[in-house]
């Protein structure tokens, strides 16, 4: 339709959450101009933190009276949820509009862009490229990877990157290759309280509030009380034949703790003599994880002393916290912990 009326156009800006489509040669659209990722529009698609500090200091400040914060630390609370998006680089820190505005008009921290829709279609095209929680972001990619018509996809990426669940968070001026991450805690607890539904099916209401209070018994070093929770919580799971493989208990532990706000999960972390299968850095802690399966706890906890994983993480200058898990594939749950 555009074509046809070409004689009558004078400007035309096209925008949308997947990129337009230029695959005719000579019947479709061929003299487009895509800024997608051009510097000087960087910031056109949402609010720079120096608007947000210079126009909405009022909002900032009645939110942070009703919850309680200083200015400087409700400003760190609205960076943190909200801020993070990047379509290029270098680019100013770009905020969700929808979100800022609804948390400034409501004084109130929450979860409004992801609370707008439920992502149905990302949940099923992960499942369709089989791509596990912890394999979404943190990754290098050319722009010919995520910067392309959705149609023509081989991998998530392009969708995750168009619709928001990545954003661009650095530059490899080496390789060319730009650096694809979650954008903020608003995305990353959404995406990963959908995906927890997704691994849980059938997951009972009351389960819910089991896992909300692991986030205060980590938080504060009581991790005893918290597996002992995580042990209720996966034995509220239905079984399925799906739960009955290793990597599921990894990557669903995984979610669990990204979705109580944990930012410093990771999984597979390399060493000088292996990886450790999960760490978890605190304000105040750092935990390994070492997961077994139909065997015992104290194996686990044996395997992180023999191959020295602590002093990896010696630099921190944290205390290193031993866990060894063992989870009984009958029963699809903790079988027994230890904790050193």
């Amino acid at each position: 339709p555009l074509k046809d009326l070409d004689p009558c156009l004078r400007f035309v800006f096209l925008t949308g959450i997947t990129k337009f489509s230029q695959l005719s040669t000579f019947s479709e659209l061929n003299n487009i101009l895509n800024i997608s990722m051009d510097e000087e529009y960087a910031s056109i698609c949402g609010i720079t933190e120096e608007e947000m500090l210079l126009r909405m200091k009022p909002g900032i400040e009645r939110l942070a009276e009703k919850e309680e914060l200083t200015y400087n630390e409700a400003v760190e609370k609205l960076k943190s949820t909200y801020d993070g998006y990047h379509f290029t680089w270098p680019s100013p820190d770009i905020y969700n509009p929808f979100s800022l505005l609804n948390a400034l008009s409501a004084s109130r921290l929450d979860y409004y862009w992801f609370g707008s829709g439920t992502p149905t279609y990302l949940i099923e095209t992960l499942r369709k490229f089989d791509v596990a929680p912890e394999q979404i972001g943190g990754q290098y990619a050319l722009p010919s990877a995520f910067d392309i018509p959705t149609e023509m996809m081989k991998k998530v990426t392009p969708l995750f990157y168009q619709s928001g669940y990545l954003t661009i968070k650095g530059y490899d001026e080496d390789t060319g290759e730009y650096l694809l991450d979650i954008p903020n805690r608003e995305v990353r607890v959404g995406l990963m309280e959908s995906l927890l539904e997704d691994y849980v099916p059938g997951i009972e209401e009351g389960s819910m509030s089991i896992v909300s209070k692991l986030y205060k018994n980590i938080k504060y070093g009581r991790l005893e009380e918290a597996l002992r929770l995580l042990q209720t919580f996966l034995s509220t799971i239905p079984y399925t034949e799906n739960t009955n493989y290793e990597g599921h208990y990894q990557s669903l532990l995984y979610v669990i703790l990204t979705l109580l706000g944990f930012y410093d999960v990771d999984i597979e972390v390399r060493t000088a003599k292996g990886r450790v299968d999960m760490v978890l850095q605190t304000g105040g802690r750092i935990y390994l994880f070492e997961l077994k399966f139909n065997k015992s706890s104290q194996e686990a906890v044996r395997q992180i002393d023999l191959r020295n994983y602590p002093s990896r993480f010696a630099l921190r200058g944290l205390p290193v916290v031993k866990v060894g898990l063992n989870f009984d594939l009958d029963s699809h749950t903790l079988a027994d912990w230890t904790i050193v």
